[in-house]
């Protein structure tokens, strides 16, 4: 069966129709994405192209929305989850005014914008170690007042922050090395293993985060981070075993589960 071409006329119906050939269940709405990313007919048969092979909807366009907000997200760069959200959401609730922000793991910045979206006057840092995601990421967190550092978790970090972190977010990698290939292929194959792989049990990066987040966090100062509902348990025992206080907090409408932590001297 032969597939229609786009020209400068072509019909939403046609762009449809070969997503949901492709197997894009939500076709409608990515066709609207696309054609009203594209520039011209030829970008439009590119970008329509690029999905229907499987590449991940933000990666076509360019940009993904998040808590209202649009990001950029380039080629390879971790595609934030729409049940990150929650963790933004209750990051707003627990921040002071003028808060010092960090969010490690960056991957586009979209967790720290959002949060200073949502937030007066702060002071925003972010990570991250791929320069794909710093690249990406300096683009969305500039126009917000931030910085973007690359480097390894808190290594880039100017040490002048050191105890004064009101927010620390830290979206870490937490799938098992052996679940990646379980994965959609979307993320499996499209975005950077670094963002996805958290060591044998998946809390490898995360093991690393709370041993040092004491240091960096303020009096009163709290970290917050994703796991799935499965590692809770094992995840607040981490951050016990890191001295650190944890309760947990979840959001069954966006399917989340945020872990909570603060310093047993600010509780």
């Amino acid at each position: 069966m032969s597939v229609p071409s786009l020209d400068q006329s072509a019909s939403e119906s046609v762009v449809v129709s070969r997503l949901r050939a492709a197997g894009c269940v939500f076709a409608e709405d990515e066709a609207r994405m696309i054609m009203s990313a594209a520039a011209d007919a030829a970008e439009l048969e590119e970008m329509v192209e690029r999905r229907v092979v499987g590449l991940p909807l933000e990666h076509v366009v360019g940009y993904a929305e998040f808590c209202g907000l649009r990001i950029e997200v380039d080629a390879e760069v971790f595609v934030p989850r729409r049940r990150t959200e929650a963790l933004v959401r209750m990051a707003a609730e627990l921040a002071p005014a003028r808060a010092i922000v960090v969010d490690l793991c960056c991957g586009s910045g979209a967790l720290g914008v959002a949060l200073a979206t949502a937030l007066d006057e702060v002071e925003l840092y972010a990570a991250d170690v791929d320069p794909a995601a710093v690249r990406c990421a300096r683009r969305n967190v500039a126009p917000a007042g931030g910085e973007v550092y690359e480097g390894d978790l808190f290594a880039p970090l100017p040490v002048g922050l050191k105890g004064r972190v009101d927010v620390l977010l830290s979206n870490v990698p937490y799938v098992p090395t052996v679940e990646i290939e379980l994965l959609p292929a979307e993320a499996r194959d499209y975005e950077a293993r670094v963002a996805l792989d958290g060591g044998v049990d998946g809390l490898a990066v995360l093991r690393r985060v709370v041993a040092e987040a004491a240091e960096w966090l303020a009096p009163g100062g709290v970290l917050l981070f994703e796991t799935s509902e499965r590692q809770a348990d094992e995840a607040v025992a981490a951050v016990g075993g890191a001295g650190l206080l944890a309760q947990v907090a979840t959001d069954d409408d966006l399917d989340a589960t945020v872990i909570i932590a603060s310093r047993p001297d600010t509780v």
